[in-house]
């Protein structure tokens, strides 16, 4: 076992028995370089990564490799979910050599933490214009030992040209009307309107996108806005991006170089789940969509059933490997098969026949698109919906479904990163709470509850700074970064408005109060570490949205409802501030900054500050808050509880109407009359 047996991250601990000699990012690491003079290996991943596997099968448990990495070098280990921060600047710097980044990240640099050669994935032999590991490791210490001056010459540029990418937005002023409608401009030149999906071989998840869409058409009653939503969901359920027996969403899909269908990346991520769960959840409540609620309610059921953690939390991810099933369906010994990427989730006819018989097979392989060549790899198929769905046997493929996925149980299951993230569970709070609440879903909203519980004992200390990571109900070392304090300060606001309990608007205040004095810089500008961060060779600031809303937005997202809930001007200046960014990025590329453009859609609107009073027995109370739940304007707050409560600072001076119950409006720093109609009520928001 090496240094990183005591690791509480599942990623490192599935290197702690590689025969290299791995540290943990310490500052230990740099100065044993240092006294070693030799460069640091940083090697970045994650549990789920398919190719982090191959990688360290090929190359970290190989002995010759593993023997030359110790004696000319100093390994460093880096689960990227736990040190957002270090992937960040390394990652940033490898997309600027070479123009593309992913994971593994590999990354050379001088016991200074300054980077000079790059890469991803490196075979054991060349292939494809990429050199064997091997050779890379020569070349790097034939480098070090005969050229360092060169090298220090390198890393030193590389090093003040990241610096120098501080990021300013200037005096943009927030977003107008303008910044929304050049962005929906863009994203209709972007989406391929046969298909549904945007554009590119290689299509992740646009969750953050579909969320600016239903706002947009929410308050501006844009048609373009709703059918392209409704088109990218719609592609999404149907394809093999989404589990079409288990519920939840892979990855991401790729389009084969000889066309057919999607080929998914079989990681199913926490953050990806959430995402599109809250975003299916918002789309039934904008449209009524069968499609919409089904896949929200399989998703928020994936979630609970196999990510959620005896502590309560929710795990990080499932892994893309698992062990290989024989094609005609018969089970290997366990430990005989082979561990392969989407091995859980593909079929062959041999094994639907196994499981179902030849007639019902047959149907299964047409509604489900598998073929005796198959549409993945060895003759296997991943399960899709047909694009157009003539009329089916609802029961029948009900009863194939329900047997199928009796087969699969039987299957090995893929690995789990029990790691639960501060951030992501904060996205998965707020999307089973609501998720709940539209669909008369308690359990829903309770499991929710105790992943917020979980956070709040094991998270949050007493100062209310956030750990990032926590494992087996213990907090890991590593401090919170902006998304952690801006997703779970979303994930409370969220909890507040659906269980009428003010104490998750008072936590979600503590963690908003942190990022306004630990994480802001000039003219709305924000930061991904606070001031008093462990420094890097860079400060991170990243504002636009990939995987997941950047902690920019986010921020800016979390503030602006922070506001609206209890009018500080504080909250509302850092959100509008911070929202400079969506009105500079926002026409230019709408994609990758989707959950910006869906909180200044909130701000263009208000947002609408919701109180409903009454009697919770009362069936007229109940039947306000569901109505007021429902809302789809963009990022109202709701406050419910009894006439003057305490609870929120919404409901202070809002008395009962005649003796019973009623809701009140705001907008824009104006109050509509009270109403007790629940139609009435509706067409207001």
């Amino acid at each position: 076992m090496n240094r990183l047996a005591g690791a509480t991250s599942p990623y490192l601990l599935q290197h702690a028995d590689n025969p290299v000699d791995w540290w943990p990012w310490e500052p230990e690491a740099f100065e044993e370089a240092r006294r070693r003079d030799v460069p640091v290996l940083l090697s970045v991943g994650y549990s789920a990564c398919h190719w982090c596997h191959v990688m360290a099968h090929e190359s970290f448990e190989d002995e010759g490799t593993a023997a030359y990495l110790n004696e000319h070098f100093v390994s460093v280990k880096v689960d990227r979910e736990e040190r957002p921060d270090v992937d960040a600047v390394y990652m940033e710097a490898v997309q600027a050599a070479t123009g593309q980044g992913g994971w593994p990240m590999t990354v050379f640099m001088t016991p200074d933490g300054e980077p000079f050669y790059f890469g991803t994935y490196f075979p054991p032999e060349a292939r494809h214009g990429t050199p064997a590991f091997r050779e890379v490791l020569e070349g790097v210490h034939r480098a070090w030992t005969d050229r360092r001056d060169e090298v220090g010459e390198v890393a030193g540029k590389i090093t003040r040209d990241l610096a120098e990418r501080e990021l300013t937005i200037g005096d943009t002023g927030a977003p107008t009307e303008e910044t929304q409608a050049l962005a929906l401009l863009q994203l209709t030149r972007d989406v391929d309107p046969a298909s549904g999906w945007f554009r590119g071989d290689t299509k992740f998840p646009p969750s953050m996108v579909v969320e600016f869409l239903l706002r947009h058409q929410a308050r501006t009653g844009s048609v373009a806005a709703r059918e392209m939503a409704e088109g990218l969901c719609g592609a999404m359920a149907r394809s093999s991006l989404y589990d079409q027996l288990g519920g939840g969403f892979h990855r991401y899909v790729l389009t084969p170089a000889t066309g057919g269908p999607l080929i998914p990346h079989f990681e199913k991520m926490l953050y990806d789940n959430a995402l599109l769960c809250r975003a299916y959840a918002h789309l039934w409540r904008s449209t009524g969509s069968d499609l919409a609620r089904r896949v929200a309610l399989e998703t928020a059921d994936f979630m609970v059933r196999e990510l959620r953690t005896p502590e309560g939390g929710f795990a990080s991810a499932l892994d893309a490997d698992s062990e290989q099933e024989a094609p005609d369906g018969a089970r290997p010994q366990q430990g005989g098969g082979r561990h392969v990427e989407g091995a859980y989730y593909v079929w062959t006819p041999a094994q639907l026949s196994a499981a179902l018989g030849d007639e019902d097979a047959a149907l299964a392989a047409a509604h489900y698109g598998v073929t005796e060549d198959g549409t993945f790899e060895h003759g296997s198929s991943v399960l899709r919906l047909p694009q157009e769905s003539g009329p089916v046997d609802a029961d029948r493929i009900a009863s194939i479904e329900a047997r199928l996925r009796a087969a699969r149980e039987e299957r090995e299951r893929p690995g789990r990163d029990d790691k639960v993230v501060a951030a992501w569970n904060g996205l998965a709070i707020a999307a089973l709470a609501e998720t709940g609440a539209l669909f008369d879903r308690p359990d829903l909203v309770d499991r929710a509850t105790e992943a917020a519980d979980l956070l709040v004992r094991v998270h949050m200390d007493e100062t209310a700074r956030l750990t990032r990571t926590s494992k087996d109900g213990r907090a890991g070392t590593n401090t919170g970064v902006l998304e952690d304090y801006a997703d779970v300060a979303e994930g409370f606001l969220a909890l507040a408005a659906v269980t009428g309990e003010g104490a998750w608007l008072e936590f979600a205040g503590f963690l908003l109060d942190l990022v306004l004095d630990r994480f802001t810089g000039e003219g709305g500008a924000l930061y991904d570490t606070a001031h008093d961060a462990e420094r890097l060779i860079r400060r991170p600031q990243d504002p636009t949205d990939n995987a997941t809303p950047s902690g920019w937005t986010a921020a800016a997202g979390a503030l602006l409802s922070y506001a609206a809930h209890t009018g500080s001007e504080a909250h509302r200046a850092a959100a509008e501030g911070a929202l400079g960014v969506v009105k500079a990025l926002g026409p230019r590329v709408p994609r990758f900054i989707g959950w910006g453009l869906a909180t200044a859609e909130a701000l263009l609107d208000g947002p609408r500050e919701i109180a409903v009073v009454g009697d919770a027995a009362d069936p007229a109370f109940q039947e306000l808050r569901r109505t007021a739940l429902a809302a789809t304007a963009p990022g109202a707050v709701l406050a419910v509880g009894a006439p003057d409560g305490e609870e929120f600072p919404l409901l202070k001076d809002r008395p009962l109407v005649a003796g019973g119950p009623a809701a009140y409006v705001c907008r824009h720093f104006t109050c509509d009359a009270p109403v007790t109609d629940p139609v009435e009520l509706r067409r207001r928001l």
